[in-house]
């Protein structure tokens, strides 16, 4: 396994693959498969421990990998690039990564860029606060500062909901999901506006759990998707493939059921979080449907 770092990435310019490239030839004639990970979507892709990435949509990812290692009918090396929600799409796009399986949505926006996967789980905007903050839904927000993440959906989603109340809050980005947690510990921020799974993952990996809370009321519902490259019509079956037949054999559920029904690491905590209604209708339905 390679771990590739940010500041190696500078070096890759010229590797820059255009949209629409045949992403097996580029694995088959390099013998590496890049993968992207998240460094604290717990627990779809986040590093626990000597730098290794883990998670639900890690595995996912490896299950792919494993399928384009046979058809290749070569020994593949794995290589694992962190990213983050402002330049996942970017080191996609340019053929620094070939696939992203962490906690990305699938909405019609980052389509006209990137092709999305089958979808794999659903989610909605909530808020981590501390129990202290007294922080129970978004009217307590009113003229106070609120933390989200940059590039990612639930940024837009707050701003659009302040315009749209009148609340006057003041929005403060981290550049990742632990940055933005951190200003919420550090008082800088009342509440963490976020994918309520990921919400219930950092909570769960919090030195003290027992001081934080995730309330609110759900904004909206929207898809979770592994992302690769538009216009490469055999890459996106492949992946379909392996995804659609984890969800038809029952081996998706059991994979479900190891990170979000059982304990975890490094803490091992338990999220107890029940698959949603939503995800186990694409079960069957197996559908790469887009939020709008």
């Amino acid at each position: 396994m390679m771990l590739r770092t940010p500041i190696a990435l500078a070096l890759l310019a010229a590797l820059c693959l255009p949209a629409g490239a045949d992403t097996l030839k580029k694995v088959a004639d390099s013998g590496k498969i890049t993968l992207a990970y998240r460094e604290s979507s717990v627990p779809f892709s986040y590093v626990a421990g000597a730098g290794k990435p883990v998670g639900f949509s890690v595995d996912v990812a490896n299950a792919i990998v494993q399928e384009v290692k046979r058809r290749s009918g070569k020994v593949l090396e794995v290589e694992y690039v962190p990213v983050t929600s402002q330049n996942r799409i970017p080191l996609l796009v340019n053929g620094t990564v070939d696939l992203e399986c962490g906690s990305t949505t699938n909405n019609t926006s980052r389509g006209k860029d990137v092709a999305f996967a089958i979808n794999h789980f659903y989610t909605g905007t909530r808020l981590l606060a501390k129990k202290s903050s007294r922080i129970k839904n978004y009217a307590d927000l009113a003229g106070k500062p609120v933390a989200s993440t940059t590039g990612t959906t639930n940024a837009q989603v707050m701003r659009k909901y302040n315009v749209e109340k009148g609340l006057n809050m003041q929005m403060i980005l981290g550049k990742d999901h632990a940055d933005a947690m951190l200003l919420v510990d550090a008082d800088r921020a009342v509440a963490f506006a976020m994918d309520d799974i990921l919400l219930f993952g950092l909570m769960a990996t919090a030195k003290n759990p027992g001081d934080w809370e995730v309330v609110g009321d759900s904004l909206q519902v929207e898809p979770y998707a592994c992302m690769l490259r538009k216009d490469d019509p055999k890459f996106k079956a492949l992946v379909d493939g392996v995804i659609g037949e984890m969800m038809k054999s029952g081996e998706f559920e059991k994979l479900y059921a190891k990170w979000f029904t059982a304990p975890i690491p490094p803490n091992n905590i338990n999220l107890n979080l029940p698959m949603a209604p939503q995800l186990r209708e694409n079960l069957k339905a197996r559908s790469d449907k887009p939020a709008v």
